[in-house]
């Protein structure tokens, strides 16, 4: 479909003149994702300031069968942001809705719009004292709905699960202009479909997500953050089967990390440091938090980082001696995604198994992405806890780009594939968009499809909302 002048006058006259952008250098910043991997096209950006505004734009959107594409903080990595390349699609930007509605501390919520930076509501939470444990390498940019709407996990999913399980309730404006206000607070409710879940994870290919209650925690009184290196994957596994026993929900974070990735980010990333003084080939960044006391997080760890040098699965550790320090570890592990850049080109998969799999996984992928590309380098990181790896092969050194991306699809298929045999997801926590929709097709059982595709015609009737993503 052409979007022509008219169309685009009665969509701007919407939201005013001054948020409804047109100007090519305007919209530029919207039509390419961080990776540049998806790059679209768009006649025009919207940027509603109220539900009232949102409700106005999809009603007429699919009155006119005008494709809309949600977009909240831009930092997806699977192009589900992303117009497509004809100009037939108008982006529609959640940013200005960006009030903390509520902190409600005698229920432990806040009521958020779609808009709030996640370190905003990060902040706003722990000046009451409380907790919002989504913690993302983005999140001085991402958007709550863009985190909902893919279902965002990050390093505090071991103990506070994903972004579906943070979120309460959820004010969604449908396709056809109707709003769906189902912002409550019931941890319990057991009348009829959680329809809240069609959303959360969505893509905004269902509705576009205005606002949302979401789950605090209380703060914790002590956190203790440590840096481990271990001889294997496998001692990490134990290591991880130790702490569980030994800390239970006090375990709030548990990652794993190759050399390669780290060895990355020292040497790309300014402000790092190597915790240890003498390389290892694996290492873990562990947290445990405590609600009684600081005194009780440091000396419980430092009863198990004792238990796990006495089994011989811990060779050398550190300790976070302040917040200072501990926010250097943290700065290092997220520094790995952006220190892949400067090695070349990278075929990335975000990948999940079964716990106990994660060793047999790794040895197994290794082998495969060394038949499709002899010499290339694997960077294996991420979330141990909860199954989740950020398992990237970064093209041979001193290799051709381009023809080592020309790889991409044999490479996924290869990793996928041992990632099926063990029971696991090609897709743990940043979505299907566009990059993976396919291969959900193809490997999914008929009747998911069948069931999914089912659900978008009855929620979008007119195939308006973020066509060509996740199905």
């Amino acid at each position: 479909m052409t979007i022509d002048a008219a169309l685009i006058a009665r969509f701007s006259k919407i939201v005013g003149a001054r948020y409804a952008l047109t100007d090519p250098d305007e919209i530029a910043p919207y039509e390419e994702e961080p990776r540049g991997l998806f790059r679209g096209k768009t006649p025009l950006v919207l940027r509603p300031g109220s539900v009232e505004d949102v409700s106005a734009i999809l009603r007429l959107a699919s009155e006119t069968g005008t494709a809309v594409v949600p977009q909240g903080g831009n930092t997806g990595l699977v192009g589900g942001q992303m117009p497509d390349g004809e100009g037939s699609e108008i982006v529609l930007s959640l940013s200005r809705l960006n009030r903390i509605r509520e902190i409600d501390l005698k229920s432990n919520t806040a009521t958020v719009e779609a808009g709030v930076v996640l370190q905003t509501l990060q902040d706003a939470a722990a000046d009451k004292d409380r907790l919002f444990p989504l913690s993302l390498g983005s999140q001085g940019s991402c958007q709550i709905g863009g985190n909902l709407s893919s279902n965002a996990g990050g390093v505090g999913a071991l103990a506070y699960g994903t972004a579906r399980d943070l979120c309460l309730g959820v004010e969604v404006v449908l396709p056809t202009g109707e709003v769906f206000d189902d912002l409550r607070k019931l941890k319990k409710d057991n009348t009829g479909y959680d329809l809240k879940d069609l959303f959360v994870g969505g893509e905004g290919t269902l509705g576009v997500i205005t606002a949302a209650v979401v789950k605090l925690f209380p703060m914790p009184k002590g956190r203790e953050l440590a840096w481990a290196a271990l001889p294997s994957p496998r001692d990490a596994l134990r290591f991880f089967e130790l702490a569980g026993d030994r800390v239970g929900n006090g375990l709030t974070a548990f990652e794993l990390i190759e050399r390669t990735p780290l060895a990355f980010a020292l040497a790309h990333v300014s402000g790092t440091a190597d915790p240890l003084a003498d390389p290892h080939p694996w290492y873990v960044m562990i947290e445990i938090s405590s609600g009684r006391s600081a005194d009780d997080a440091k000396e419980t760890m430092e009863e198990l980082l004792t238990a796990a040098f006495e089994e011989g699965l811990v060779v050398d550790a550190a300790l976070a001696q302040n917040e200072a320090q501990a926010n250097a570890f943290r700065h290092l592990r997220e520094a790995m995604s952006e220190a892949q850049k400067p090695e070349g080109a990278s075929i990335k998969h975000d990948i999940s198994v079964p716990a106990a799999a994660i060793p047999d996984f790794i040895e197994r992928a290794g082998i495969e992405a060394q038949k499709i590309a002899p010499g290339c380098r694997v960077i294996c990181f991420g979330h141990m806890g909860d199954g989740n790896l950020h398992y990237n092969v970064a093209q041979p050194k001193d290799g051709d780009g381009d023809a080592y991306l020309a790889l991409y699809r044999p490479m996924n298929d290869a990793i996928h594939g041992v990632v099926r045999d063990l029971g696991g997801s090609f897709s743990a926590e940043h979505g299907i968009g566009r990059m993976k929709r396919d291969e959900l097709i193809a490997t999914q059982p008929p009747i998911a499809t069948e069931l999914m595709r089912r659900v978008k015609a009855a929620f979008d009737p007119a195939g308006i909302m973020n066509p060509h993503k996740v199905i």
